[in-house]
């Protein structure tokens, strides 16, 4: 029986020469977004190096999401419409039609394991196949049944005891180890996704974990080289990625977003989803400030009629509603960041970036309870992009377009029975592992 840990499909590494157009889906609990672009080799970025290529937007579309819940689809419909109304306006807009795409994923419950392994280096000087033994080597480790590896990174190497080594090719030595980071997430899940995405006739490139995503697109070089936290507050999940060392090294996933505010506010000030969804945006603030007593804002009841006056209430009663959840969604963050150990390597560095990351307030509540400099992250690096689409929302989106410039850092069995088996069409294994200078 094949194994379903290789379940996602794996990405052909872009043309060095030529240019290329990509689409990519963010399939998000509250949004889905279909971005066209066209990638042209580029000259090397002093802040994004790890980038190759340049990308301009030729097409975007975007979409009120249905049938997702905390990241995952639980309406197959649903997400089929929103998908495909997302990608046809993209097709409109960019007069191409879309074959394939790169997509991300949120849900499934992300989460990271961490495998290392030795090999005797056979000629005393580390070839390519001495890098591909330990990489298979690290790779037979299992991965729980029932998940689905999105990502096989490699973080570091050692020779002969001696650790962070980038790149042993050539150098000479007796033992080479290797230290491998392993993304999954709920097979299921991951499944439905490629599902969704299928039926609408529409090729899976790829299924990239969106924190990763996020932080692909959101961070600079120096940042994820130091050591920083990527919170992508998205609508139904918050997600969190670790980057150190200019390497993806850790990633968690919670299922509460701003979705949850905003139900908050609906059952708090007994009014419509859509209407608490609006007073969130327009007055909603994590932080009190002395004038809220004074504010009013006017609150339509659940089943007034169209006519009735709305009731006036203080500011200050919206503000009480959405501090203690967002404050607990940040505390749940730092609480699982601390008890995976990986606190201390994100430094002292936050960047947030996701929908839910605009409400005022937000950095400063995460200021507070991670206590670390925390910046708002938006997409970096990027042409074309409409004003609208130009904040935190759209980071995730833009960094599946980033991704394709960095896949090559992943380790990918050939094909053929093993916990790692890919089901892309390549038989490919990159003979040297050049892992991010990228993480932008």
């Amino acid at each position: 029986m094949h194994s379903h840990h290789g379940l996602t499909p794996r990405l052909k590494p872009l043309s060095a020469r030529r240019a290329t157009t990509l689409s990519v889906l963010d399939i998000g609990t509250s949004k889905v977004v279909c971005l066209i672009a066209e990638l042209q080799p580029a000259e090397a970025m002093s802040t994004l190096k790890g980038r190759t290529h340049l990308a301009r937007i030729i097409g975007i579309g975007h979409q009120r999401s249905l049938g997702l819940k905390g990241g995952a689809i639980v309406d197959l419909e649903a997400a089929e419409g929103a998908i495909r109304q997302a990608v046809h306006a993209a097709e409109r807009m960019a007069k191409v039609e879309v074959q394939s795409v790169i997509v991300n994923m949120s849900g499934g419950r992300l989460a990271s394991q961490h495998f290392q392994a030795r090999v005797n280096v056979r000629t005393g000087t580390v070839t390519g196949h001495d890098v591909e033994r330990v990489l298979e080597t690290a790779s037979a480790h299992g991965v729980s049944p029932g998940r689905a590896v999105l990502h096989a990174l490699p973080t570091g190497y050692a020779l002969d005891g001696q650790g962070a080594v980038i790149d042993p090719s050539g150098m000479i030595g007796e033992a080479l180890g290797v230290d491998l980071h392993v993304v999954t997430a709920e097979a299921a899940a991951a499944r439905n996704v490629m599902l969704a995405v299928e039926h609408c006739h529409l090729g899976v490139e790829a299924v990239i974990a969106t924190p990763y995503a996020a932080g692909l697109s959101a961070l600079v070089d120096d940042e994820a080289e130091m050591g920083v936290c990527v919170v992508d507050m998205g609508g139904g999940t918050t997600s969190v990625g670790v980057f150190s060392g200019g390497h993806l090294v850790h990633v968690d996933a919670i299922a509460v977003g701003g979705h949850h505010v905003t139900m908050d506010i609906a059952r708090g000030l007994s009014t419509r989803v859509a209407a608490a969804e609006r007073l969130k945006t327009l007055y909603g603030s994590a932080i009190a400030t002395p004038s809220d007593e004074r504010d009013m804002i006017a609150v339509h009841g659940v089943g007034e009629e169209e006519g009735e006056a709305p009731a006036h209430v203080p500011r200050s009663q919206l503000v009480r509603i959405i501090k203690p959840r967002v404050e607990e969604v940040v505390e749940l963050v730092r609480d699982r960041l601390r008890n995976a150990g990986f606190a201390a390597q994100a430094g002292r560095r936050v960047v947030l970036t996701g929908g839910a990351s605009q409400l005022v307030g937000m950095p400063e509540v995460a200021r507070r309870v991670m206590q670390g400099q925390v910046r708002i992250g938006r997409p970096l690096g990027i042409r074309g992009l409409p004003e609208a689409a130009k904040g935190p929302a759209f980071s995730a989106a833009v960094g599946l377009l980033v991704y394709p410039q960095v896949a090559h850092a992943e380790h990918f069995e050939p094909r053929g029975p093993g916990a790692f088996a890919a089901t892309g069409t390549d038989r490919y294994l990159p003979k040297v592992v050049r892992w991010i200078r990228e993480s932008f």
